[in-house]
């Protein structure tokens, strides 16, 4: 309900620039986290490492995010992402290809593509979490999730398949074909090919999508 002051109907007060000027804030954390979390490791980097890296106070890094690992956690939802809009990575425009597939082998291309797309943006955050979480319950938390959210991605795209029709090698063992898919969508591949053996991203989207058909497909061309 609109306020009323001096027999005068007002709406309450929203500032754009404020709200903006938070966003940068944020933004600028999250970039700092990002590099210190990757460089250091994340028990080596205090929210006063990220404050002064981003050029802001510590008490507006833990007023704005409340903890260490609720700013991992955004640092990975904005590295899956690509961006900090609240929008789910399955109706994001590059995840579309998958949707607009129209047989299996060219849902699993298009999921190889997205693969490729998120293990630049995540394989060294993805790393540094995986590390952390033998000493951090905290971390070891979000591993976990890291995990089921990567098996989720594999139900979606096993899901669409069937949708399609497409003849999978694993017959009706609808788990084990998820469970194929979920091994292949870990960006530790993206890290060992392409940051280690130095592939170029086009040859380790083909061998992904190279494989993903050989696992999943009964009719691989």
């Amino acid at each position: 309900m609109d306020e009323v002051k001096d027999g005068k109907a007002t709406r309450p007060y929203r500032s754009r620039i404020r709200e903006e000027n938070a966003r940068r804030t944020r933004q600028a954390v999250v970039a700092a986290a990002t590099e210190l979390f990757v460089a250091r490791g994340y028990t080596a980097t205090s929210l006063a490492d990220v404050a002064a890296a981003a050029g802001v106070a510590r008490p507006t890094v833990f007023a704005a995010f409340g903890s260490k690992a609720a700013l991992l956690r955004q640092v990975l939802d904005e590295a899956l992402a690509g961006d900090d809009e609240p929008v789910p990575v399955a109706q994001r425009p590059w995840y579309r290809p998958v949707w607009e597939a129209t047989t299996g082998g060219e849902v699993l291309d298009a999921y190889a593509g997205i693969c490729t797309l998120i293990g630049a943006r995540t394989t060294r955050v993805f790393e540094t979490v995986r590390r952390a979480a033998d000493g951090s319950p905290e971390v070891a938390e979000v591993w976990r999730t890291l995990l089921s959210n990567r098996r989720l991605g594999a139900t979606m795209v096993v899901e669409r398949m069937r949708a399609l029709d497409a003849r999978l090698r694993q017959g009706s063992d609808v788990e084990a074909a998820i469970d194929e898919v979920w091994f292949y969508n870990d960006p530790a591949h993206y890290g060992a090919l392409v940051l280690e053996r130095g592939w170029r991203e086009e040859t380790f989207r083909r061998w992904l999508g190279r494989s993903l058909r050989h696992a999943l497909l009964s009719d691989p061309d």
